[in-house]
C-alpha cells in the first residue's frame, strides 16, 4: 500500500483501454479521481458502475469512455445524462457501447469477480427484455434442478476507484452510511485506488462500517471533500443544488464544453476545482 497524491495514482495505475470502476451510491461518489481521469486526457476506458450518475456524464462527455456497463444510469432526483444519451444517441464526442444490468446482475457480477468465478447464476432477467440486447446475459440449466437460470460474466475491473472517510496509516480503509458494491467492486479489482476525507492513527468503525483490510489496496490518495457534489456521512451534504444545474450545463454541447474546460481542465486538482465553484461548494483544501 502506497500514499500517493491524486495526480500521481491516476498516472500510475490507469492507462488507456483499462476496465475501471469508479463506485458509489449516492454517497462517497470518487468525484475528484473522475476529474483527475479527464484532466490526464485517458481514452478508450471501459466504465464499469452500478448507478453511473454525473462523474459518468463529465467522462463519457469528455471523451474518456468508449464502452460503459451499468444497472441504472441518470442524474438523481432530476432527469436524464444528457453527455451519455448524446454518445448513444448521436455518437458525440464518439460511439458508446453499452451492457446494461439489472442491480441484481451487475452485483451478481462484481461478486462472482470478487471471488474469482468465471460467471454468476440469479434468479433475474425474468419477465423482462435485457437478455435480448445484452448478449452478457445467458441461461443454464442448474445441474441439481433443472431449473433454468439467467448468467452474467463476472467483472474484475483493471482498477477500481472508492471514495471513503477514512483511511488509516496501515491503510486499512473505512467506509460508513450507505454503501452500493463498493466492497464487491473493491475485491473484485486488480488495483485499488481510495480516495479519504482523511487519515487518522485509529480507525473508530461502528457497528455495520465496512473496512476494507490494507492488503486489498494498492494506494491510498488523502482527498477531502473527494466526494463532492456528492455526499460523505460525517463530512458533508450533498450538494442538491449542483445537480439541479448540471441537467442544464450538460443538456447542451458548447456549455458542457465551457463548463468542463472551466471547471476541470481549467484547474490543477480537486482543491482548485472546489475554489473555482460558488461558496457552497465545501472549503476543503488536498491534504
Amino acid at each position: 500500500m502506497e500514499i500517493r497524491t491524486l495526480r500521481d495514482a491516476i498516472a500510475r495505475y490507469v492507462e488507456d483501454g483499462q476496465t475501471i470502476a469508479l463506485e458509489g451510491f449516492t454517497h462517497l461518489i470518487p468525484f475528484a479521481a473522475g476529474h483527475e481521469i479527464i484532466r490526464q486526457g485517458r481514452r478508450h476506458l471501459h466504465l464499469v458502475r452500478m448507478t453511473p450518475d454525473l462523474v459518468y456524464d463529465q467522462m463519457i462527455g469528455m471523451g474518456c469512455a468508449s464502452t460503459l456497463t451499468f444497472s441504472w444510469g441518470g442524474n438523481p432526483g432530476v432527469g436524464s445524462l444528457h453527455r451519455l444519451r448524446d454518445a448513444v444517441e448521436h455518437r458525440w464526442p464518439g460511439p458508446l457501447a453499452i451492457h446494461e444490468h439489472s442491480h441484481a446482475g451487475l452485483a451478481a457480477a462484481y461478486c462472482a469477480g470478487a471471488a474469482r468465478l468465471p460467471f454468476a447464476i440469479l434468479k433475474g432477467y425474468v419477465g423482462n427484455d435485457l437478455a435480448s440486447v445484452n448478449p452478457q446475459i445467458r441461461s443454464i440449466n442448474c445441474p441439481y434442478t433443472g431449473e433454468r437460470v439467467a448468467t452474467v460474466p463476472a467483472i474484475n475491473p483493471q482498477v477500481t476507484i472508492l471514495h471513503a472517510q477514512q483511511a488509516d496509516r496501515a491503510g486499512n480503509i473505512l467506509l460508513r452510511g450507505i454503501i452500493g458494491a463498493q466492497k464487491e467492486a473493491a475485491l473484485a479489482a486488480r488495483t485499488l485506488i481510495v480516495t479519504v476525507e482523511e487519515i487518522v492513527d485509529v480507525l473508530d468503525a461502528p457497528m455495520n462500517a465496512i473496512v476494507l483490510p490494507h492488503w486489498v489496496v494498492t494506494a491510498v490518495v488523502p482527498v477531502p471533500a473527494g466526494a463532492y457534489p456528492a455526499y460523505a456521512q460525517g463530512y458533508y451534504e450533498r450538494d442538491n443544488a449542483f445537480y439541479l444545474a448540471w441537467d442544464d450545463i450538460a443538456r447542451d454541447r458548447k456549455s458542457f464544453t465551457a463548463w468542463m474546460e472551466r471547471h476541470v481542465l481549467g484547474t490543477r486538482d480537486h482543491a482548485q476545482f472546489l475554489g473555482s465553484l460558488p461558496a457552497e461548494a465545501p472549503e476543503r483544501s488536498e491534504a
